[in-house]
Formats: structure tokens, sequence, C-alpha cells
């Protein structure tokens, strides 16, 4: 019984290299020292497909090399599958090739908060976006004149590139946030936001919105809706918007001037047709912050019908 495990049948080099777009590179299959396997014995694929052999060169009695020019992005993130046989088809010894660009630099960052204690915060790859390497987005953030980096811990809330931070954050003091962006080749790191909690509250959308009849007027539609719940316990203001469509079709008609009422009654409208309306919510004001919110989801749609005349 062998003291120790036998040896690889082969050794690739070099091992799992990484490498920008458009690099050319040569590779070598050694076969170990005991193997009864030559040069001529052995064969390259990638992802599967096998490799011309006019790309090989043999290096002495047991290396077999491959060149590859012009490499493409790899096909799938967890690299492309350069695999040394032999004769029959057999695995020898295999390595992954990581072939991409380094990230961008992360922009259009956007954050916002539904209860004063949380935030969630969006952003965009940058420019091209695909790397063709698996990148790790970090966003970081902390108090602005004093306090430590922090890190977020809880991405993908709200889309692929988003990540919440659920709570013990502080209000009146401004926090500077930012995302780092790395992978085998390099970091790019965003510009930094500036943003107070309080200046970038959004609400759920207004609940209960009940659309209906104004008695037999057959161009009038009265709608009623509730406040945000989950502000209501705070001192800030609302202001609504409400958007309205006939049933077939998609075009949305707005109505800006509604203020900070919970009722507003739509007029000139078609007799005997049904309305889809949605209301959205804006709060501003809230602790004295003098930014206006930022707007509500809009409400599910709601039907109703005006009088046939």
């Amino acid at each position: 019984f062998p003291l120790f495990p036998a040896a690889d049948p082969a050794v690739i080099s070099p091992q799992d290299p990484t490498l920008l777009i458009g690099s050319s590179l040569t590779a070598t299959c050694t076969v170990s020292a005991g193997s009864r396997l030559r040069a001529q014995d052995l064969y390259w694929t990638l992802n599967g497909r096998r490799l011309p052999a006019a790309s090989y060169a043999a290096l002495g009695a047991t290396t077999l090399s491959v060149a590859l020019a012009r490499l493409n992005g790899s096909k799938q993130q967890s690299g492309d599958n350069l695999v040394c046989h032999s004769r029959d088809g057999g695995i020898l010894a295999g390595s992954c090739l990581y072939v991409g660009l380094p990230p961008e630099k992360p922009v259009n960052i956007s954050c916002w908060s539904k209860n004063m204690k949380d935030l969630t915060c969006t952003w965009a790859p940058g420019t091209e976006g695909e790397t063709f390497l698996h990148t790790n987005y970090t966003l970081k953030y902390k108090l602005r004149w004093y306090g430590r980096d922090n890190t977020c811990q809880e991405y993908h809330t709200a889309g692929p590139y988003s990540c919440h931070i659920p709570k013990d954050l502080a209000l009146f003091t401004p926090y500077e946030i930012w995302v780092e962006a790395s992978n085998r080749l390099g970091v790019a790191v965003s510009d930094v936001v500036m943003l107070d909690i309080l200046d970038v509250v959004t609400t759920d959308p207004p609940a209960d919105v009940h659309v209906s009849r104004v008695g037999d007027l057959e161009d009038q539609l009265s709608v009623r809706w509730s406040s945000p719940p989950a502000l209501k316990d705070f001192l800030f203001q609302a202001k609504y918007q409400i958007q309205y469509r006939v049933e077939d079709s998609s075009e949305w008609k707005v109505v800006d001037d509604v203020g900070n009422q919970t009722s507003c009654r739509l007029a000139g409208l078609r007799p005997g047709t049904v309305y889809f309306v949605q209301v959205r919510c804006n709060p501003f004001g809230i602790y004295g912050s003098k930014r206006a919110g930022i707007w509500s989801d809009w409400s599910n749609p709601t039907a109703a019908s005006t009088p046939r005349s």
C-alpha cells in the first residue's frame, strides 16, 4: 500500500491565470515522470472544444504547449476551462482562464429611507458594465465628520446593484456613501455621495385608494385615499399625485396639483368609460428639512366607470 497519494498525472502552467481581453497566452502541459505518456500523446481543449494541432508545440519529450492569441472575455465568470487530455480522451490536468477587464468606477448612486432608520442604495456598474469576470461590489458609509467606515451587509435587496442598511443610522448628520468594485484585475471606487437621511425619505404608496362616481355626473369620478401609515408619527407634510387612464389605453394622464389633500375629483372624463387610477406620495418638511422627499411607488390601479350618457 502506498504511503503517499499518487502524483498528479500532469501539471499545467500557468495555473488559473488572469488576463486582459486581447492578450495572448502560451500554456504548457507536462506529464509526470513516471508516466508512459509523451508529448505526442496529448491534446488540448478549451471549454470542451478541441484546439487545433497547429497551435501545439512539443517542448521536450513530456511537455506539450498550446498558443492562444487575442483572447476574448471569459464565457463564464467562473473562468474558461483549459484542459490537457491523453490520446484516449482522459483528463490529465486543467486550468481556468480568467479573461476580462478591470472594473469601472460605479456611478449613479441613489439612496432612500422608508422609515428614517434604514437606508437602501442602488448604483450602476459603470458605462460599459460587463467585465467578463466576477466583480464584487461593496457599499461603504460613514458619518461625514467623524466615525469609522462601515460596510453594508444586505445586498441585492432592490435589484442586482443594491444594498440595504437596516438600522443604527443617525439623523441630523450627513453621511458619506460610496461603492467599491473589485475583481481579479483591479479595484475601482465611485465618487462619494453626501446625504442626510431626512432628505431621502420615501413612503409606501398611499393606502385604501377608492374611486367612485359623483352622483349621476357622467364626466367625473371621485378619488379618496389614506395617508401612508409608516410616517404618521413623524412631523411631515405630504404632496400627492394622481394618474389615470382609460381601460383600452396605455397612456396615463397625471394630475400634479393635488397638494396635501387626500381626495380629488377628476373631471372632463368620457361617459360610460372604465378608468384606472393610481396615487403616489412625496413626504417633505420632515423635522423641518427643506428638501422634498422621494416619490413613493404608485398604488395598485383602482378601477371605476363613469355613468353612461
